[in-house]
């Protein structure tokens, strides 16, 4: 990667002037090389599963564009910062920050950048990183992360800022829709609902309960059944077990309204998650469904993660073809332009986001051992 004139001043600015973390604990410690090996063996990663996150994060960093920002290969290119908060995030959840000595010190300092930038402090636009709902969701998700990781002072600011401006979009049903202020869907608001906890973590940073209240409401309305346990769109209609929409519907009990594993909604909602355990094949699956169903799996533990994770027991007890080892194996290893990438998935994130959005997302899912407490915010 090779930053521009303006984007190594700026990436300088960042690396020389950042402060260290203080010694007290952090939200996002787990990340840390130390908590991160220890995490790793306690919820089923492996040597092998890191080595596909190292190697990953490799590819990623040689898409880097010269003003420190990605750029999707696919479908939606124009929309840079989504590029960037993707491919941001994931050296994040390995624990890569700007402030840290650490290998991609300067790749995660000129994407942070990138973002800053593109986030006004000011003004009637103030925090509006972009016009797309979902770029605005990721974007201010990454900035939020880099500030928890780092708790970097410069970081604060613009990450409130886009906090604030995604509040202020709630539609009043507690939804996000395309339109800021208007009534939206569930796919739109599963990445708001990230930013939010993950600012919920850091309690220095804020979000009003009342738009917490909020989505929770619309959660209630797009949840169906008697547990609401599965999700719709922007109604209950449709809902059934085991989609993508009521995998991302239970990742937001979880995080914004404490649902907790032994809940009785989300108890039937893994259930039906589980009815879609990974079985590994030759082609890249659906990132968007296994990314939030694998978060949310993760939470229920016991017998249910491990058949996710590592697959069903065979004959002999011996557990095979978990979505670990399915990523593991399907990540391009052969020398050339496209090592540590996973080829598009033939879903949403491959047409929208192309090579460089699934291979995001696979590294991400791949971090799901320590990206994330198990705890939900309260």
């Amino acid at each position: 990667m090779r930053v521009g004139r303006l984007g190594v001043v700026v990436v300088a600015v960042l690396v020389a002037g950042a402060q260290p973390p203080k010694k007290a604990a952090g939200p996002l410690d787990g990340r840390k090389e130390a908590e991160r090996a220890k995490t790793l063996k306690d919820d089923g990663g492996t040597d092998e599963s890191e080595k596909a996150v190292a190697l990953g994060l490799a590819w990623l960093a040689k898409q880097q564009k010269q003003d420190g920002g990605w750029e999707f290969d696919a479908g939606s290119k124009d929309e840079r910062v989504a590029a960037t908060g993707l491919a941001l995030l994931a050296f994040l959840g390995a624990g890569e920050a700007h402030t840290d000595k650490c290998k991609y010190q300067k790749t995660v300092a000129a994407g942070v950048a990138f973002l800053v930038k593109a986030t006004p402090v000011g003004g009637a636009n103030a925090g509006q990183m972009t016009k797309n709902a979902y770029a605005q969701g990721i974007g201010t998700l990454a900035l939020v992360e880099a500030y928890l990781l780092t708790k970097d002072a410069k970081l604060r600011g613009p990450a409130q800022a886009a906090l604030n401006h995604l509040v202020k979009a709630q539609g009043a049903n507690g939804s996000w829709g395309y339109v800021p202020g208007t009534p939206g869907d569930t796919s739109i608001t599963g990445w708001q609902v990230q930013a939010l906890h993950a600012a919920r973590l850091g309690k220095d940073l804020v979000v009003p309960a009342a738009t917490v209240k909020k989505t929770v409401e619309f959660l209630d309305v797009v949840g169906a059944g008697k547990l609401k346990a599965m999700y719709g769109y922007a109604d209950n209609a449709g809902a059934a077990p085991g989609t993508s929409l009521s995998a991302i519907g239970l990742m937001c009990r979880h995080r914004i309204d404490g649902w907790a594993p032994d809940h009785d909604g989300m108890a039937e909602g893994v259930k039906g998650l589980m009815k879609r355990a990974p079985v590994k094949a030759a082609a890249t699956p659906n990132m968007y469904f296994y990314y939030y169903a694998t978060q949310v799996v993760r939470t229920a533990g016991g017998d249910e993660w491990a058949t996710w994770n590592e697959g069903r027991k065979d004959a002999e007890g011996v557990r095979k073809g978990g979505l670990r080892d399915w990523l593991v194996d399907l990540q391009i290893k052969k020398d050339g332009p496209n090592q540590g990438s996973f080829d598009p998935d033939p879903d949403y994130i491959g047409r929208s986001c192309g090579r460089l959005g699934t291979t995001a997302m696979a590294v991400l899912t791949l971090e799901v051992y320590y990206r994330y407490p198990d705890a939900s915010a309260k």
